[in-house]
């Protein structure tokens, strides 16, 4: 066994193992995905793939069953996480940006409908918003920001003026910008929303870089879709995410197939938004997480990110030549810091950083169009991302302050 796992990591380091590369290296990508996931998570995985690899929801035997009751377990933990437990369903999926096609796609939209977005979504919004709207022919207004370039925020008096001037069917908000860390204030945009069409607006947050880092409470923030993604701030692996949907929102069925359940019936009709077999591995390492966020608690895990990414900017803002995205307030900041140097394509310095003292961080446009466009970054290719998580030291933000400052002086 221990050859073959030997053989197995020789595909992908010819010359060491892989896990001597994963331990050489400073990872500061953690808003694609937390690296570094608590030990029970593993655990929790490997202990599952071993015993209780079983179709959850389809089988009346015992490990099937106990497979069934660890997934709803699951779902009641997410609601109560949120405060939703009287109001909310969770649907999983199994991304993220399945979640989102799925809403998005089973939404009621014609070209009459009034849709608003925040210019700082990802593609998985961006994109099938601007599929639906090819179909259909209706408007995309982008939600008007503040002028400060070096970190814009959305306006909430200009758009107020918007939303009164065309009611909105529905607004689309990142809970946190995966480029420059803004964390959105979705509680005033939904208050305003619904208050100005008397509760008609549906509002969808996109949760991936939010839920499990920044508090979320379904009372002060009534939205009617909250999409999350376990592999981020959850710590929980690839292959788990899903949404929040408010009771009476109405989804026609964007995907089809089997769910176990009413076999001889064709029809999606009150089958649920889950078919395929769940990811019982990926289910009990979010299980697992949980327990993490639980114990360590949401502010506290904030708190760690806040000091670190404090560090951070600060440390970027002192070194010549170097432009630095990142919100004013620590109230609005999440885990990640963005920057441009000057003189330099920003996927050349992430080469740098890589090849030279093994540090990984993100560069180019992340994903997210729209607020490129205010940042102003193209010349430089879009920007340097460097995202912290409850598990980066202190030592690996000064090494890599240090990097950047040896990569300026050339």
């Amino acid at each position: 066994m221990e050859e073959r796992k030997n053989q197995c990591c020789k595909l992908w380091f010819p010359d060491r193992s892989l896990q001597e590369a994963a331990d050489s290296m400073i990872y500061l990508d953690n808003a694609a995905t937390t690296y570094r996931k608590p030990e029970a998570v593993y655990q929790s995985i490997d202990m599952v793939n071993r015993c209780l690899s079983v179709n959850a929801g389809r089988g009346s035997y015992q490990l099937a069953r106990i497979a069934t009751q660890g997934l709803e377990d699951l779902r009641e933990r997410l609601k109560k996480l949120i405060k939703g437990e009287q109001d909310t369903e969770v649907v999983f999926s199994g991304s993220a940006t399945l979640a989102l096609n799925q809403i998005i796609g089973g939404l009621d939209l014609c070209k009459h409908t009034k849709v608003y977005v925040s210019p700082f979504v990802h593609n998985a919004v961006a994109r099938p918003l601007v599929n639906a709207q090819e179909k259909c022919g209706f408007q995309i207004q982008k939600l008007p920001l503040t002028v400060d370039k070096s970190h814009p925020e959305i306006d909430l008096e200009k758009t107020e003026y918007l939303f009164r001037r065309e009611i909105p069917d529905y607004v689309f908000l990142s809970h946190v910008s995966n480029v420059t860390g803004y964390v959105l204030p979705i509680e005033k945009i939904t208050a305003m929303a619904k208050e100005i069409s008397k509760g008609r607006t549906k509002v969808i947050i996109d949760g991936a870089q939010g839920l499990g880092l920044i508090p979320v409470d379904y009372k002060k923030v009534p939205f009617d879709g909250y999409v999350f993604a376990g592999h981020k701030t959850l710590y929980a692996p690839f292959g788990i995410a899903g949404f929040y949907k408010r009771k009476d929102l109405k989804l026609s069925h964007f995907l089809a197939g089997g769910t176990g359940s009413d076999s001889l019936d064709t029809s999606m009709k009150k089958k649920g938004y889950e078919p395929g077999s769940p990811n019982i591995s990926a289910i009990a390492g979010l299980y697992e997480a949980l327990n993490f966020i639980e114990e360590t608690r949401v502010e506290n895990i904030l708190a760690r990110e806040h000091h670190l990414v404090e560090k951070l900017a600060q440390g970027l803002k002192e070194i010549d030549g170097i432009t630095v995205y990142v919100p004013d307030s620590i109230e609005t900041r999440s885990g990640m810091v963005s920057f441009v140097a000057e003189g330099i394509r920003s996927d050349e310095f992430g080469s740098i950083l890589d090849e030279d003292f093994h540090i990984a961080v993100r560069t180019g446009y992340h994903c997210a169009p729209w607020i490129h466009e205010c940042l102003g970054d193209m010349d430089y290719g879009g920007c340097v991302r460097v995202s912290v998580s409850y598990f980066t030291t202190e030592e690996e933000i000064d090494r890599f302050l240090d990097a950047v400052r040896e990569i300026m002086e050339g």
